[in-house]
């Protein structure tokens, strides 16, 4: 055989041909052609490269990666993707097809919208409120640049689209498909068609309903008819649907009077109605609405739309206050107000969509929902308000009694459940509540949030001594805060009344509610974890800076978060969540409540040194008058604290009993220009503090719902509760600062009292008045912790 056959045969695996015997030979009578063909080299050579081929292959029957690759080839690849294309635009063509333009559908969706009925937790009826406002203009009635406001708003590409978002629907649908539910990046050609023609439940087929109609009404209807379908079906709050009657609500004029910045205003409303609306919304929600006005108007210039320089004249105008619903008078619009937003929020976190779309859901849309309202506790905390205070008003004696401004929570620690609500005189009078508005300081009693951060972070003061109840600080007024190396930060609060205590321990710095003890502590536990903490117990820190002025309890608040922060400590750590809805109900879907009662958010040693504090508040600080001594009181135990914020334009007094939480403030607000007001003068009181009116609102109504025998089941060995204020031996000299028992120039706000504190008996008067009594003694195995007495700069005045 010659080479060229070799190779041949090599290329066919080895497969060599036995050479040609004569006839005669041996082997070519009978013997086995294999045996030769496996003795050559040849053959050896094919068998190691077949088994080769084998390995590759997978090994058995040439199964493995072998089979894949001619499975998954590029042509099949291809093939299976443009035949998935074909199927899909086949789908669509027969939907297409198959799907019609509804016919007018205004009037059925308008019927279609029922009463909200809203109950009392025992099922009687609260409320009903469902009142459909809406009225639709022609769009030539609307001016030409506020029609732009709109589009500049919610669809710049309107007038070149085909009335569809590709990528936006689609990614809807995959949302959809995904429990995730609406992320925007609709056309207002499609917002139309689900406000006229559909609707507002999400599911993959609207989603597919709603491309498919908006391409045919694009193709059907004029670009001016869809804008005016839009402005006219959409919901602007306030229970406005339309331009016309948004236009009525917010600015007191038809819609062929609006001007550019009153349409910029209610065109960017739509993003958020109830969160934009200026008369109620947060600061929060004002800088928001106020950005987007600003981006509507941006928008409008750089599509040519309006001269660069006629904008830069334009400044925000604040539209009216709103005129409720008849049904929601008194406290009952508060209460509704609440209920809604809470459901809106659950709606927005369970599916996933927007607010705009989440508050359409709500408003008129026939829900049954049952609140956490105690009818008996309501009417309780309602007459206490006016038993305390606004009987006590009089605007033509004083004219600052006309901006006093009262709101109230109670909760239960066990539950969550907002079982009493005081929202302001009216809501017809006063739309926004003070149960709910956050743009108030709670001043001092934010100081139980820092006790609370030192506990839980197991603080030290410089010294290297663990921060408790007993540790001692220097409460000289001005003092000069300093850091962890002894450098003055540049914060040096002033006392109530500018007034001295010397050294003294935590628990009597929080009995007089001592400024400059705090702002140290607060340094020293580091202002980042006292900020993590206030977070964790329920407060809205996430845009706060962490600085020692915030010891002062300078951010806003709410009486509904206070009161949270505080059920929170009565729970024992266990996260409080206040919640006024028990369930709602409707007849297309079933929305769960989310348990109100949370994690551990701080230890239970933590919260329940707090509240043994607390109780000292009472029977020896600055509640004692009001609280602790209050002939209503038949034996309660009682922890809470007391605040009046810089400049006496908020007082407050939170508290709780084992049972019970509530959180009263006062907030001083113009009667007529809605901005904050100091409140000297106002009821007769020369400063209206925490221990005043709030601490005797709060009394009026605790003492009237709550259980004299129950107790607090503390889990601590600290604090008024376990143990005396302070010990009576002293453990060292007097400052030489001027001495604390020389009474101040300024006249007592309060009638001294001369029942004695209910636990280790003391000499101090009540707490409106200076105290007589000389720096409270302190323990002998507390050295004083090393400091600097400098009185530095005059910090805020914030008191009690």
């Amino acid at each position: 055989m010659g080479r060229a056959e070799d190779r041949r045969a090599r290329q066919r695996g080895g497969r060599r041909a036995a050479p040609r015997r004569p006839s005669g030979s041996p082997s070519a009578a009978g013997a086995d052609p294999s045996a030769t063909v496996i003795g050559t080299p040849s053959a050896a050579t094919g068998g190691r490269a077949a088994a080769r081929r084998a390995a590759r292959s997978g090994g058995k029957g040439g199964d493995g990666k072998g089979r894949i690759r001619r499975l998954f080839t590029w042509k099949k690849i291809l093939g299976t993707f443009l035949g998935t294309c074909l199927l899909a635009i086949a789908a669509f063509i027969g939907l297409y097809l198959y799907v019609d333009v509804p016919s007018d559908n205004a009037a059925a969706q308008a019927a279609q919208r029922q009463s909200n009925v809203y109950k009392f937790s025992d099922g009687s009826t609260l409320a009903r409120d469902g009142k459909v406002n809406r009225e639709i203009v022609d769009l030539s009635k609307v001016p030409k640049q506020v029609r732009y406001t709109f589009v500049a708003a919610e669809n710049k590409s309107f007038y070149n689209d085909n009335g569809i978002d590709l990528k936006g629907t689609a990614r809807g649908v995959l949302n959809t498909l995904m429990g995730k539910g609406a992320q925007g990046g609709s056309t207002i050609t499609q917002q139309y068609v689900k406000n006229y023609y559909l609707s507002q439940e999400q599911t993959v087929s609207r989603k597919l309903k709603e491309m498919v109609i908006s391409l045919k009404v694009d193709r059907q209807m004029s670009k001016d008819d869809i804008l005016a379908g839009y402005i006219n079906t959409s919901y602007y709050g306030r229970g406005a649907y339309g331009i016309q009657a948004a236009a009525q609500a917010y600015y007191r004029v038809d819609a062929d009077k609006l001007s550019v910045e009153q349409g910029a205003y209610l065109a960017a409303l739509l993003q958020a109605p109830s969160q934009y609306d200026w008369q109620a919304a947060s600061d929060t929600g004002k800088k928001l609405v106020t950005a987007r006005w600003n981006y509507v108007l941006d928008n409008m210039v750089e599509e040519g739309w309006l001269d660069k320089s006629e904008r830069q004249g334009m400044t925000f105008e604040k539209p009216e206050e709103p005129k409720p619903a008849a049904g929601l008078e008194g406290q009952k619009g508060y209460l509704v107000e609440l209920a809604n937003q809470q459901l809106i929020s659950q709606l927005m976190q369970q599916e996933g969509i927007p607010r705009s779309q989440a508050e359409a859901e709500v408003v008129n849309q026939g829900w049954t929902i049952t609140l956490n309202i105690d009818k008996k506790k309501q009417a309780q905390l309602e007459k206490a308000v006016k038993a305390q205070l606004t009987s006590k008003l009089d605007k033509k004696k004083r004219p600052v009694d006309a901006n006093v401004q009262a709101g109230a929570v109670s909760v239960d620690p066990k539950t969550g459940k907002v079982v009493a609500l005081y929202g302001g005189v009216d809501y017809f009078k006063h739309y926004t509540s003070n149960a709910t508005r956050t743009d108030y300081q709670p001043a001092s009693t934010f100081k139980p949030v820092i006790l609370a951060a030192a506990l839980e972070e197991s603080a030290q003061t410089r010294s290297g001594k663990p921060i408790t109840a007993n540790t001692i600080y220097d409460g000289t007024s001005k003092r000069q805060v300093v850091d962890a190396d002894g450098d003055k930060v540049g914060f040096a609060p002033e006392n109530e009344d500018d007034q001295n205590y010397g050294p003294i321990t935590v628990q009597t710095a929080m009995n007089k509610s001592v400024n400059s003890v705090f702002a140290q502590m607060g340094v020293d536990v580091g202002m980042k974890n006292v900020m993590d903490v206030a977070g964790q117990l329920g407060m809205d820190t996430a845009k706060e800076q962490a600085v020692p002025a915030q010891t002062l309890g300078t951010m806003g608040a709410s009486p509904l978060q206070m009161a949270g922060v505080y059920a929170t400590l009565d729970n024992h750590g266990e996260k409080v969540t206040p919640s006024i809805i028990k369930k709602a109900e409707h007849n297309s879907r079933a929305v769960d409540i989310p348990n109100p009662i949370g994690e551990q958010v701080i230890s239970r040693e933590a919260a329940d040194s707090v509240t043994s504090v607390l109780t000292g508040v009472v029977d020896d600080g600055t509640a004692q008058r009001a609280v602790a001594n209050n002939p209503k009181r038949a034996g309660q135990k009682v922890a809470g604290k007391t605040g009046t914020s810089d400049d006496n334009k908020s007082a407050w007094f939170t508290g709780y009993t084992p049972d019970l939480v509530t959180s009263v403030g006062l907030f001083g607000e113009d009667d007529k220009t809605h901005a904050q007001t100091k409140m000297y003068g106002a009821g007769g009181k020369d400063r209206v503090n925490g221990g005043g009116f709030p601490a005797e609102i709060w009394a009026a109504y605790m003492f009237g719902v709550t259980d004299p025998d129950a107790r607090f089941d503390l889990n601590t060995d600290q604090g008024a509760a376990v143990q005396p204020t302070w010990t009576p031996t002293p453990s060292q000299e007097p400052t030489t600062q001027e001495p604390t028992e020389e009474p101040t120039t300024q006249e007592p706000t309060e009638t001294p009292t001369t029942e004695p504190p209910t636990e280790t008996p003391t000499t101090e008067p009540p707490t409106e008045e200076p105290t007589t009594e000389p720096a409270p003694t302190v323990p002998t195995d507390e050295p004083t912790d090393p400091i600097t007495l400098d009185p530095g700069r005059p910090g805020n005045g914030n008191d009690q």
